[in-house]
């Protein structure tokens, strides 16, 4: 179904963001609905963080609306506007796929971990046994946290500028797997083998690194989940200094069959 053929009877989907203008989401998700034949488009909504219970709500009284991608800075917010959650929305505490179904109500998903694990391995790169950092303890971060500790990482380290927030979301995690090697701490004591950036810094040219320089060595696999720009500041750094980097995009590639297939596309 391309979009040049939509009509009264295609369905709608679409991706609540803010900004929005980076997203790459519609891009994606329309190729795999094309491929896949589905009478349907994928179309950004800007969607202040103040605006969040009015577009909510107006998004519940579309008939024709069949799901939505939910991204930076809704993804833990929309929590409370789902009617039901799948058990891994349910572990790590937001979402970002919401199905409307056809009586309005809301299902929840969490599908940010499941993709950026399943990017990275498909791009040939090891997880299990080695020693991960992860960056930034918001939306994204938790589902990335759960999926790496069940990917089978030797130790992880939550590190967030707010160690409380890594702290907190530190013992949830290890409550889930208890035989886990789990860390929380500060961006500054970053180290190991795996560097994950999953914090908005870096999308904004003026951003800081979300870690120091200094932390950074030729030997590491630096992973970002931002997926414009292309390459962040972050992996440009890295890049220099010999390291290798990996990008946001085939987080969101892998993503995005799960994504139309939660919303019903298929």
């Amino acid at each position: 179904m391309k979009t040049t053929e939509i009509t009264g009877k295609t369905g709608l989907y679409g991706i609540i963001a803010d900004p929005i203008h980076h997203v790459k989401t519609p891009q994606v998700v329309n190729a795999v609905l094309e491929a896949r034949g589905v009478d349907g488009v994928l179309v950004p909504f800007h969607v202040p963080a103040d605006k969040l219970d009015d577009a909510m709500a107006g998004l519940r009284q579309m008939p024709n609306l069949k799901g939505f991608v939910v991204t930076v800075p809704h993804k833990t917010a929309a929590l409370e506007f789902c009617d039901a959650l799948t058990p891994a929305a349910e572990m790590v505490g937001a979402v970002n796929c919401i199905r409307r179904e056809a009586d309005g109500r809301f299902i929840g998903a969490a599908l940010d971990g499941i993709g950026f694990v399943t990017g990275l391995l498909d791009a040939g790169h090891r997880l299990e046994g080695r020693d991960v950092c992860l960056l930034g303890a918001g939306g994204a971060g938790k589902a990335i946290a759960f999926a790496l500790a069940e990917a089978g990482v030797a130790r992880l380290r939550i590190l967030n500028r707010s160690v409380e927030n890594a702290e907190a979301l530190a013992a949830r995690v290890r409550a889930e797997f208890p035989k886990a090697d789990i860390l929380a701490g500060t961006p500054d004591q970053a180290t190991g083998d795996v560097i994950v950036n999953a914090t908005p810094l870096g999308m904004k040219q003026d951003d800081p690194l979300p870690l120091p320089a200094s932390c950074l060595r030729p030997e590491m696999l630096v992973a970002e989940i931002i997926m414009d720009p292309v390459e962040t500041a972050l992996m440009a750094t890295a890049r220099k200094l010999g390291a290798t980097v990996h990008p946001g995009l085939p987080m969101l590639k892998s993503q995005a069959v799960l994504m139309a297939a939660h919303m019903g596309a298929f």
